[in-house]
């Protein structure tokens, strides 16, 4: 029988950085669909909540997937769910990291539960979440 990689453990964690850039928000507006002005429209935005552009959250929140698929727990890991809460906003120039840390093992269901979290670059919380995954699977006898 396969299972959960004997190799991750409650505290480990990876993360992805990267600066948002103007082709980072108008290029997930066309992806998405959201053209809400308050990402697309600086007139606009400069009379909104933030007085300027924001980026999009889910735009932010993408980074996780990242970190999961990529890094931590890695290639093969299913995204079941993910719960966020979008704490600050992330403008345009921002460089966010999204961290991704093991929180428990539920072996007999074969999933992870995971903290995450997105950070702005003065280490400020913009997203704050849980996720669970089935992580990459070992083929080695139990």
């Amino acid at each position: 029988m396969m299972r959960i990689k004997e190799q991750i453990h409650p505290g480990d964690s990876a993360s992805f950085s990267k600066t948002i850039t103007e082709s980072d928000v108008v290029l997930f507006a066309g992806v998405s669909g959201d053209f809400n002005p308050a990402h697309v429209d600086e007139e606009s935005a400069k009379n909104g909540v933030f007085g300027q552009r924001v980026a999009h959250g889910m735009l932010s929140a993408s980074f996780i997937s990242a970190v999961l698929g990529t890094r931590f727990p890695g290639p093969g890991t299913i995204y079941l769910s993910q719960q966020l809460k979008f704490v600050k906003p992330v403008f345009i120039g921002d460089t966010i990291t999204a961290t991704v840390t093991a929180v428990e093992q539920i072996s007999e269901k074969n999933r992870l539960k995971l903290h995450t979290i997105v950070t702005k670059q003065d280490s400020t919380v913009v997203i704050d979440g849980e996720a669970i995954v089935i992580p990459p699977r070992c083929n080695n006898p139990p």
